[in-house]
């Protein structure tokens, strides 16, 4: 192994953790376009043609990414040091800074809306892929640092206002702050939070589990989530808390000066508007003649930006029939040379919608790579087109890590009954079923199997008899042998949940596994807040998580702590 391999591949021994990889063909709701990305992405070359094969590749797109940054690294560097450092931002992440100040430096980047607590696990598995990769290329000679763009421009409020987490009693919770706190269309970011926000804190500590790690935890997010603070400080707050030590740099794209070094990129994209929409709604028709979905809905009157009003509501911008572009509220129309002005002389009344955030990102960073989940992976599939019309190296994108974590005692009770993670995927009932019949009443499913085989072999017997006699009879008995089998199969399902109910231990157990792995059937980092584990193993676990990402694998994680 050379010396750059440490950096570059899982390390899980280092904290004494088991992890076994899951391929995402044995995980249920893949689309077809993510799981054919992960076989092989440069088979995709029509809808991704920056996709390399294996993350070892990227430094030969070094020289194209260089050659193409033209942001003022300085001034970039000064915004991202002001606002890192007023997160409270460490030494190691100043140094990342620093080094991206040099010309031959390249970024990692990831990002996610600023979710309340960070939001669900994915959050952090996302931003630590960044780190492991930053100081994989780093190793091998290419200059790299972790940003992490936070997606404080979202307006959507609901998505990110929740945090769900496994209580004391093991079973899902969940807090929420006041919707009160969000004004239509208002971006996330300038949501402020308010004294309500001691009430959350409040609820979350009396349903988590106390232990040693409490009072760490209180003063982490007690200092982060604090009245008078802006929902997206809040955020990063956090995060750099907890993950400042790897030297991760966050970024925030409501910040003014981002906003004006963003402005020639803006300008360009409206004065190409129409021709940007057309683009991608072909390659939507494109992507659905190949077998695929496309993520974004097109459209040709669509505009790459949105535009903001004086209260900083953000509105999406469409094509009039004379083909100028307008918004829903504002009776003026504009030419798209107007709305390019505008957008250089008053950037900060602009934010990129979907299409053209993530080349609106590498404009500003020197993206080598981003890391991304399934629904990511598709936009880019799309908004390829944007980066080839605005003249930009396209990025590739790298599937983000996925992990499941299973604590202990879970760990037990999948052991005691013979499950794995995808045995939860059949479902809650399916799983009883085969717990009851292959441990609870082992005996008595082996009576039912044995009864109806014996009926079924009388029942066939008797069927022959009948047909020498009558062959209306033995189609007479086929009916009846459904109705048998129905019944049987009927007072076999009452069995199973008898059975159950008389064990009510086992019945809790797998309840509470079933939220602690698969919440609301869906992968646990979907929705389990990071407080859940933070509460029961301290900030240990984010070295855990570090050590168990394996940049090199495109598979699912599960992870035994």
């Amino acid at each position: 192994m050379s010396t750059a391999e440490p950096a570059c591949y899982s390390t899980p021994e280092e904290s004494g953790l088991r992890v076994e990889p899951l391929s995402f063909d044995r995980i249920p709701h893949q689309t077809r376009l993510f799981l054919d990305y992960l076989r092989d992405p440069t088979a995709l070359r029509e809808f991704y043609p920056g996709a390399v094969r294996f993350h070892h590749e990227l430094p030969a797109r070094a020289p194209e990414v260089l050659a193409a940054h033209r942001t003022d690294r300085n001034l970039l560097c000064d915004a991202l040091l002001d606002l890192n450092t007023s997160w409270g931002a460490g030494e190691e992440t100043l140094k990342n800074i620093q080094l991206l100040r040099d010309e031959d430096s390249v970024a990692v980047v990831s990002g996610q809306q600023a979710g309340l607590f960070s939001g669900p696990l994915y959050t952090i598995y996302k931003a630590l892929s960044a780190v492991k990769l930053a100081g994989c290329l780093t190793q091998r000679k290419t200059k790299a640092v972790p940003v992490f763009w936070i997606a404080t421009e979202d307006h959507d409020f609901p998505e990110v206002a929740k945090a769900e987490f496994i209580g004391r009693d093991c079973r899902l919770a969940s807090v929420e702050v006041s919707s009160a706190l969000h004004q239509e269309a208002q971006p996330v970011g300038r949501v402020v939070i308010d004294d309500s926000i001691n009430g959350v804190l409040d609820k979350l500590f009396e349903l988590l589990p106390s232990s040693e790690f409490t009072p760490d935890l209180e003063v982490l997010l007690r200092d982060a989530w604090r009245p008078g603070r802006g929902y997206g400080e809040a955020f990063a707050r956090m995060m750099t808390s907890l993950l400042g030590g790897h030297g991760l740099v966050l970024l925030d794209p409501l910040d003014a000066r981002l906003k004006a070094l963003a402005a020639p990129l803006y300008a360009s994209a409206a004065l190409r508007a129409h021709e940007i929409a057309t683009a991608i709604e072909a390659r939507s028709r494109r992507l659905v003649e190949a077998g695929y979905h496309a993520q974004v809905t097109a459209s040709e009157n669509s505009f790459p930006l949105f535009l903001h009003d004086g209260d900083g509501a953000r509105h999406a911008v469409t094509r009039t029939p004379d083909g100028k572009y307008s918004t829903k509220r504002d009776e003026q129309a504009y030419t798209v040379e107007e709305l390019s002005e505008m957008a250089l002389a008053q950037p900060e009344r602009f934010s990129p919608n979907v299409t053209l955030r993530a080349v609106v990102q590498d404009y500003l960073l020197p993206t080598i790579a981003y890391y991304g989940g399934a629904a990511e992976v598709a936009y880019f599939a799309q908004t390829g087109e944007v980066y080839r019309l605005l003249e930009r190296p396209i990025t590739p994108i790298l599937p983000r890590s996925s992990l499941t974590m299973i604590e202990s005692h879970t760990g037990r009770v999948l052991e005691r009954y013979g499950l794995s993670l995808v045995d939860l995927f059949a479902g809650q009932e399916n799983v009883l079923k085969r717990v009851v019949e292959e441990h609870l009443g082992a005996d008595t499913a082996k009576s039912f199997v044995s009864t109806e085989e014996t009926v079924n072999t009388q029942l066939d017997a008797l069927r022959e008899k009948l047909r020498s006699v009558d062959p209306t009879l033995a189609d007479a008995l086929e009916t009846g042998r459904r109705k048998i089998n129905h019944q049987l199969e009927g007072l076999r399902t009452r069995f199973h949940r008898a059975q159950m109910a008389r064990d009510e231990a086992a019945q809790r157990q797998l309840q509470r596994a079933f939220e602690q792995l698969c919440p609301n059937k869906n992968l646990q980092e979907r929705h389990i807040n990071v407080t859940s584990l933070l509460a029961r193993h301290g900030r240990y676990v984010i070295d855990w998580i570090y050590n168990a990402i394996n940049i090199g694998s495109d598979e699912h994680q599960i992870v035994y702590l």
